[in-house]
């Protein structure tokens, strides 16, 4: 098989994976708590491992949701230090335009995504690990 031929099959493969699969040994969690401060801050957590992301000068940044009585509070986490070592997470969002979000059971949403770039602008993103769970809001205010 030539190089190109492997090149095209391994691209196709990373495409064609379904949104809930792990790609390149990536993977993301969530703790199944979150935390709500008094200055009206959601704060999640977990942990993620990742290998270097494609060669093309894509980088793997973090996002996260909650999600709770069809109210969504969407933010992100930071940049994934990808060295193949688990490593802690952390993201916080402002309720100050989402004030639907309260302590109490709610869904979380983290996902690892490798965003590739043409120039400086975002070309394409690809989900590359997820996690979704039933979490509890705890209020610390």
């Amino acid at each position: 098989m030539t190089l190109a031929a492997l090149s095209a099959l391994a691209a196709t493969a990373v495409f064609t994976a379904p949104a809930d699969a792990t790609v390149f040994e990536q993977g993301i969690s969530v703790q199944p708590y979150g935390h709500i401060s008094r200055d009206g801050e959601v704060t999640l957590s977990g942990t993620y491992h990742c290998s270097n992301p494609s060669p093309m000068g894509a980088k793997l940044q973090i996002a996260a949701a909650v999600v709770q009585d069809g109210t969504r509070l969407g933010f992100g986490g930071g940049e994934a230090d990808c060295d193949g070592e688990e490593h802690v997470w952390q993201a916080t969002g402002s309720l100050k335009f989402t004030p639907g979000v309260q302590p109490g059971p709610a869904l979380a949403e983290v996902q690892l995504n490798e965003i590739h770039f043409s120039g400086l602008m975002p070309r394409s993103i690809d989900t590359v690990a997820e996690d979704r769970q039933e979490i509890e809001l705890i209020d610390h205010g």
